[in-house]
């Protein structure tokens, strides 16, 4: 390992140290094609968004103002500002296929404290993001146990919210986070199969909603169709924004896919195109079958399909969405896993948690961390809250890629890449003003979570990251590695 000639907060990690060994047992098994890669990225993206967000942002709350059927601008506007940082994600995950994705990106091309602080944010919106949707599986999975004639109370199917007086804890959606923590336990290979099978069933599920739909559809349900005019939709699309990312989570696997500079860049532009494809055709069909100000937004479809006269339809419907929606949740909470892993195989935190199963090849101890943190923040925050909180960080992340890749163009432009951002540096640009002013419309009590979040980290950094980072040539990690080097 080469160390710089001077060691300070802005010095950047070499390209050729991306995802080198420290000795701490940190190999990850490649075991990912091209296929389970868009799958995990499909899984990310559609899920929650399409079943639950639709709703909540159609309907409104106490807070927010209904969007109406104005939802699908939502939908677009925050799938345009997400398509110019899937083009920026991609070119940076041909470059370097490595575990970390933003975190990664941000650390090579700006320097250690804004990866750091990019790396500290996505542990906390990753995980915020399993959260999020498993509030939406627990709306859908009671739904469906009414629908066979099963009332869970009101005290463990949801959080204490002015919505949901009554609810004290959210069982099911803990439930939910601790089963899928031990699917991702299982191996990166288990889960790749697991994740194609249950991916292929989610989009069977929504073309089946689109198909028995929009024959359905009444358009007198589109009108108004902004009801409280267009600066709702903006807000609204500050919101879903968190259903039209996944891949970014699914770039953090590319150190276990088995040729990641060819196939990253082409299942982050597959999947966000199969994605946005079926938002657009969903969010109409269902605020055309049911009037904004009817739809449930805990079951947003199974309420739609129930409002025609087909509950049968809306059970199943309640009872698949459970199963797709699963699909997010492990996409992000191996997102969660491996930044973590990545910032701990640095040295900014401890090498502890960079220890992977010798059997399996993943890190057992932050999965399990991750998967409990995520259903305490389940089982007692409301949907909106968490996913605001989750929507800020990524927002804020994709700010910092944008801005990268364009910095990297410049100070490494002979760095092989096998994928090219078009209109250069137009694209990234776009999409670093629009994730900002996306990030302006979230609400101010948002912005004082996110800065709590980024204080505690800047204390963890200064106390622990910058003199253990293994860029700091007097750090002890460093120094322990180059011991063992020189022994071995």
């Amino acid at each position: 390992m080469s160390s710089p000639a001077r060691y300070s907060v802005l010095s950047r990690k070499p390209i050729d140290e991306v995802g080198g060994e420290d000795g701490h047992g940190s190999g990850l098994k490649k075991a990912l094609g091209l296929w389970q890669l868009t799958a995990i990225g499909v899984g990310g993206i559609i899920g929650v968004g399409i079943f639950t967000l639709a709703g909540v942002v159609a309907r409104g709350d106490a807070v927010n103002p209904a969007v109406g059927p104005a939802v699908v601008i939502s939908f677009l506007i925050a799938g345009l500002a997400s398509a110019a940082a899937a083009l920026s994600y991609a070119e940076f995950a041909g470059m370097i296929p490595r575990a970390g994705s933003a975190y990664t990106y941000g650390y090579v091309a700006l320097g250690e404290i804004v990866g750091w602080f990019i790396g500290w944010d996505l542990l906390l919106e990753y995980t915020a993001i399993v959260s999020v949707v498993a509030i939406g599986i627990s709306g859908y999975f009671s739904a469906f146990l009414g629908g066979i004639g099963i009332e869970l109370p009101a005290a463990l199917a949801y959080a204490h919210t002015p919505e949901t007086p009554d609810g004290i804890i959210n069982l099911p959606a803990i439930l939910t986070c601790l089963l899928v923590t031990w699917i991702l336990s299982r191996g990166s290979k288990s889960f790749g199969r697991f994740e194609l099978v249950a991916v292929g069933l989610k989009i069977i599920v929504v073309l089946a909603i689109i198909g028995i739909g929009i024959f359905h559809i009444h358009t007198e349900n589109f009108v108004p169709f902004m009801p409280n005019g267009f600066e709702p939709a903006m807000a609204g699309a500050a919101t879903v924004f968190f259903a039209v990312f996944g891949y970014d989570a699914m770039s953090t696997a590319a150190e276990e896919a088995v040729d990641g500079k060819k196939h990253m860049p082409k299942a982050i532009l597959l999947s966000l195109a199969i994605a946005m494809a079926l938002y657009v055709l969903a969010t109409l069909v269902l605020t055309g079958m049911q009037k904004y100000t009817e739809i449930n937004p805990q079951s947003a479809f199974a309420s739609a399909f129930d409002s025609v006269g087909m509950p049968t339809i809306a059970t199943i419907i309640s009872a698949f969405a459970v199963v797709s929606i699963l699909t997010v949740m492990l996409t992000f909470m191996l997102g969660v896993t491996r930044v973590w892993f990545s910032m701990s195989r640095d040295g900014l935190l401890p090498g502890w948690f960079a220890k992977t199963d010798r059997k399996r090849g993943v890190p057992l101890r932050v999965t399990w961390i991750a998967g409990i943190a995520s259903a305490l923040l389940a089982g007692v925050f409301p949907i909106r809250l968490v996913a605001d909180l989750t929507n800020i960080g990524i927002l804020a992340a994709f700010v910092v890629v944008c801005a990268a890749v364009i910095v990297l163009r410049k100070t490494r432009p002979d760095t092989p890449r096998t994928f090219r951002i078009p209109f250069m540096p137009i694209v990234p640009i776009f999409g670093l003003l629009a994730s900002g002013f996306l990030m302006l419309q979230l609400h101010w009590d948002t912005w004082v979570r996110f800065g709590g979040w980024l204080i505690i980290g800047l204390i963890v950094y200064w106390f622990y990251g910058r003199k253990n980072s293994l860029l700091n040539p007097n750090s002890p990690r460093r120094l322990a590695l180059r011991e063992r080097q020189e022994v071995g």
